[in-house]
């Protein structure tokens, strides 16, 4: 098997091809999708390979056959015809100031028009990029493929000052709504971002869209699929442990027949040998952690939420569902789908350890007053379970409870919140990479909380003293029967209930059995 370069960082298609790279080839998705249909919209996560998609799509229309030669469009294309592109991208610029937009767009205006070579004239935004396009048209004697890259971030980098975003917002509709304008000139239209914006607030006067996030066909148009890796990779497999990777990496799903894996995270661990957050560590989710404490959404709950397709595309300036900014985002995937009455109601969860870990320290750190011993937590934890010390695991989480100052609770609102003593617990175990379940399924009810580690199983259910009787928690372990789901694994099953007191703060009553 002959090695060959891995395209890190690489997001342009003639680089890539020119260096000999490894690629994954999406171009029999470009033939069906030009053959199909005219103009396209797709969300995918951030670092998910929408920026190379683009740029294929731009050597493809140009007509630039020695690129694609062995690839799957290549013998069905018409390369006797080169389309003009004009291509907007926003994943370089900074827009959180008034009038950062504008100037921006105009700049990239006047850079396509000076390489094309067409006369441009000073105007607003909108009226120039109608022009450019007829005028695209009319000097090459073929309509315009339009490209748009990381088309929402003008609004994404302005979140943090509302009015900014909203202007922003109105200015993309502007400028989007003129591509439907001019229909004529236009061969192809694609716009690629993290999120999706309602029709409404964003694609008003772009209403004709075809938006294919959710469309199965093209679940997998970026990320790399099993069969990718063992494939076009497996040169590079050798001395990593195959099912690891899968449970770290692949995961993400977009209703196809199968997950994908984050291709950042492919080529960082091919190049650096080791398992780590590597794609999860390019962001800095500050908003979207921001965001849920706000709301009081506990990390316990997030394992397990159910939106409508509405909902998960549903995105816009002045209200944020949460399960549209996880998904969106790519900390939540579609794990699953259920049919009410024609409806469709998809199932999400964490898409894999990276992210699930990961996601859970940031949010354990926000949760917590000291977010710096969180490294020397994470050890005593970690040693405690193994050791089943759990005289040492309730002294643990009473000392990190009792830790948080008073005034902490006062400025955090998920303090409030009942689910936040049992999310603190979730994010410690998931935060250490363990197995952790949360509302396992029974025939007589639903635990809260499923720990498997070390060969053993810890079974945990969680309750505010002032809301349930003194023992519930261990009652309902044992009355439900918990345990019964796990006796065939032949392992040691503890079962472990957790009573809180929202008035002391801190753990009330923490009893143990081994069954």
């Amino acid at each position: 098997m002959n090695r060959r370069r891995l395209p890190i960082g690489i997001q342009t298609f003639r680089e890539l091809r020119g260096r000999g790279c490894y690629y994954v080839d999406k171009t029999a998705y470009i033939a069906w999708l030009a053959d199909e249909g005219k103009h396209y919209f797709l969300s995918r996560p951030r670092r998910f390979g929408k920026s190379l998609f683009l740029d294929t799509l731009k050597e493809l229309f140009e007509g630039n056959e020695p690129l694609f030669e062995g690839l799957a469009v290549h013998d069905g294309w018409d390369w006797s015809v080169r389309h003009p592109v004009l291509r907007l991208s926003f994943g370089g610029g900074h827009f959180r100031a008034a009038g950062d937009l504008p100037a921006d767009v105009a700049d990239q205006l006047e850079a396509i028009e000076a390489d094309a070579g067409v006369a441009g004239r000073r105007g607003p935004v909108p009226a120039r990029f109608r022009r450019l396009i007829k005028a695209l048209h009319e000097s090459a004697g073929q309509r315009v493929a339009v490209l748009v890259d990381e088309y929402d971030k003008p609004i994404l980098d302005a979140l943090d000052d509302p009015d900014v975003a909203r202007a922003n917002r109105d200015f993309l509709r502007s400028v989007y709504a003129v591509v439907k304008d001019s229909d004529a000139h236009v061969r192809f239209t694609f716009l690629t971002g993290v999120s999706k914006f309602s029709k409404v607030s964003l694609f008003s006067g772009l209403n004709n869209l075809t938006d294919i996030t959710l469309d199965p066909r093209f679940s997998a148009v970026c990320g790399y699929t099993d069969a990718d890796l063992d494939t076009v990779f497996a040169a590079e497999l050798p001395g990593l442990d195959r099912d690891e990777i899968r449970r770290w990496y692949n995961g993400y799903n977009w209703l196809g027949e199968e997950s994908v894996y984050n291709p950042y995270d492919i080529l960082l661990l091919l190049r650096n040998r080791k398992f780590d957050a590597w794609w999860f560590e390019t962001g800095t989710p500050s908003f979207l952690i921001d965001t849920l404490l706000a709301r009081g959404v506990g990390s316990i709950s997030l394992d397990g939420m159910v939106g409508s397709a509405d909902l998960l595309s549903s995105f816009d300036v002045d209200h944020i569902a949460t399960e549209a900014l996880l998904f969106q985002t790519g900390y939540l995937t579609i794990a699953g789908v259920e049919n009410l009455g024609g409806k469709a109601l998809y199932r999400l969860g964490y898409p894999n350890r990276e992210v699930r870990q990961s996601l859970n320290e940031r949010l354990l750190r926000a949760m917590t007053p000291e977010p710096s011993q969180q490294g020397v937590r994470e050890i005593r934890l970690y040693r405690l379970l193994r050791a089943n010390d759990f005289t040492g695991l309730r002294t643990f989480f009473e000392a990190f409870f009792a830790g948080i100052p008073h005034d902490w609770h006062r400025k955090n609102d998920i303090a409030r919140y009942e689910g936040y003593y049992a999310s603190v617990f979730y994010s410690h175990f998931a935060a250490l990479g363990l197995d952790v379940a949360v509302e396992e399924g029974s025939s007589r009810g639903r635990l809260d909380m499923a720990v498997r580690f070390n060969g053993q199983v810890y079974l945990f259910e969680f309750k505010v003293v002032e809301l349930a009787p003194e023992g519930a928690a261990m009652a309902q372990l044992k009355a439900k029967g918990y345990a019964d789901k796990y006796r065939g694994l032949g392992q040691p099953i503890h079962l472990i209930a957790v009573e809180f007191s929202r008035e002391a703060r801190n753990v009330a009553a923490f009893e143990v059995e081994r069954v």
